[in-house]
């Protein structure tokens, strides 16, 4: 059968009209239909009309029961090639660009051969892929190039269940180091990506930037793999992406003006929050490592507190007076 091209409204309701004759054999009075379809009743005998020309369905009018019913005699019908309602379209347009987001240059051909077909179905459902790649964008921000090679090497041993070595340069000290790991986790994190595992050099879980690791490789060793909730416990019970299991709690105090941006969102599944009768929030947050932590929290500048624990709030406060020396003297850079 040809390709049709109708419009997404009339995509969606002749999808979904087959959808109420498939489901049950039931036959199903024009009132019914309408009241499920929302619409009209001339629309819908316009939907009957086209799901019987267009697409010969075996759709009948029966008369003792003064309802529709696809004919039990006659072949089930399919619609062709793969279909979509008006939501499901939606939510692959999100799909289609959210790849758009993502670092193409970790699997170049691979998601182009994917992106390709999912515009293909957006065309097959009324949606323009070129308007589409215009009005939905998601932007990436601070996002560090993976090489290819590498990304290909953690994402294959992570599949396989297969220890995976690497050479690891720590971002803090730039020394390098040779790792054994057995991949549990592959993450997508603020726009980077990350590989979880238990490291068999350090015997122990830990994290790994994908942009600082190179020589990747990974042979027949199988990965020893951790129950999830021990890996669960690790990477997500505090703050961050290194933050580990977590054992402070961090109050956090930020004053009326920011209180309402603060309060509506979601820094950890486990946060605690709360207004102050002056119009201030109040945040608690588990946390591990702080360091993540403290960058989010010098976002703020002036318009956060940290209340505790105290060595949190005394490493902000030497923080912030190390920030505003820098500009208590005149600039050296002219």
């Amino acid at each position: 059968m040809d390709v049709i091209f109708i419009s997404m409204d009339r995509f969606d309701r002749i999808y979904r009209l087959y959808t109420l004759f498939t489901s049950s054999r039931e036959p199903r009075s024009a009132q019914s239909l309408q009241a499920d379809l929302e619409c009209s009743r001339a629309t819908l005998m316009r939907a009957i009309a086209e799901l019987r020309s267009l697409f010969d369905a075996p759709l009948i009018w029966d008369t003792e029961a003064r309802g529709y019913r696809l004919d039990g005699a006659a072949p089930r019908t399919q619609l062709p090639g793969l279909w979509f309602s008006a939501d499901e379209l939606q939510a692959l347009l999100l799909v289609q660009s959210l790849l758009s987001g993502l670092d193409e240059g970790v699997m170049p051909e691979q998601f182009h051969t994917l992106r390709g077909r999912i515009m293909a179905l957006l065309a097959r459902g009324g949606v323009s892929p070129q308007r589409a790649s215009q009005v939905v964008r998601v932007l990436t921000v601070a996002g560090r190039p993976t090489d290819p090679a590498i990304f290909r090497s953690v994402v294959s041993a992570t599949l396989a269940g297969r220890q995976l070595r690497f050479r690891y340069q720590a971002r803090s000290t730039g020394e390098h180091s040779e790792r054994q790991v057995s991949p549990q986790r592959l993450f997508r994190y603020r726009d980077n990506w990350y590989l979880g595992g238990w490291c068999h050099t350090r015997q122990g879980l830990r994290a790994f930037a994908l942009d600082a690791i190179s020589e990747a490789s990974h042979g027949a060793d199988p990965a020893h793999v951790l129950p999830d909730e021990e890996v669960d416990r690790h990477f997500n019970a505090s703050y961050g992406i290194f933050g580990g299991p977590a054992h402070e709690r961090a109050v956090l105090r930020f004053a009326a003006s920011r209180a309402r941006w603060v309060a509506s969102e979601r820094w950890h599944p486990d946060q605690c929050g709360h207004w102050l009768t002056d119009g201030r929030y109040e945040l608690t947050v588990p946390y591990g490592d702080a360091t993540e932590l403290i960058l989010d929290i010098l976002r703020y500048g002036p318009d956060v507190e940290v209340i505790s624990p105290p060595a949190l709030r005394a490493e902000l406060a030497d923080r912030l007076r190390r920030a505003a020396a820098l500009y208590d003297n005149p600039s050296t850079s002219r």
